[in-house]
C-alpha cells in the first residue's frame, strides 16, 4: 500500500508541516487546517498528474507554504472522473489561474481538487 505525502512527512519529521518563514510546526494536518491563522490562497495544477499539484496556504507570520494535494485528497469522496476538459470549450478555466478557489461546474477529473479546496476554505477541514 502507498502511503500519502501526509504519511510519509508523518513518518520522516514526526509533523505534518512547518511553516517555512516563523518555523511553527503542525503535528497533524488537523492541527494545520483547524489554525485560524492558516488560510487557503492559491493552487497551482499538475495535469498529467492531479495529486501532484500544490496548495498554497498563507500563515499570519507572511509566511507562505506549499503542500502537494496528495496530502489532501481523503478530503474528497465524491465522484472520480477520468477526463480532464481542461483544453475543452467548457472548461472555465480556473485550473489555470493559481489564486483561482472556485468550485468547478464541470465532470472534469479536476473536479475533486476543486472540492478539496470548497472543503479547506469553508472550514470542513477534518
Amino acid at each position: 500500500m502507498r502511503m500519502s505525502s501526509a504519511e510519509n512527512i508523518l513518518e520522516k519529521s514526526g509533523s505534518f508541516h512547518r511553516c517555512p518563514n516563523c518555523g511553527i510546526e503542525w503535528i497533524s494536518r488537523n492541527e494545520f487546517l483547524k489554525d485560524p491563522d492558516i488560510q487557503i490562497i492559491g493552487y497551482q495544477a499538475h495535469f498529467e498528474e492531479l495529486t501532484a499539484g500544490l496548495f498554497y496556504f498563507n500563515h499570519s507570520c507572511r509566511g507562505t507554504s506549499a503542500i502537494h494535494v496528495d496530502a489532501f485528497k481523503d478530503l474528497y469522496d465524491g465522484p472520480i472522473f477520468e477526463e480532464c476538459l481542461s483544453a475543452s470549450d467548457t472548461c472555465p478555466n480556473y485550473c489555470r489561474y493559481q489564486g483561482n478557489l472556485m468550485p468547478c461546474p464541470n465532470k472534469c477529473e479536476c473536479v475533486s481538487v476543486r472540492e478539496i479546496i470548497q472543503v479547506i476554505k469553508n472550514g470542513e477541514k477534518v
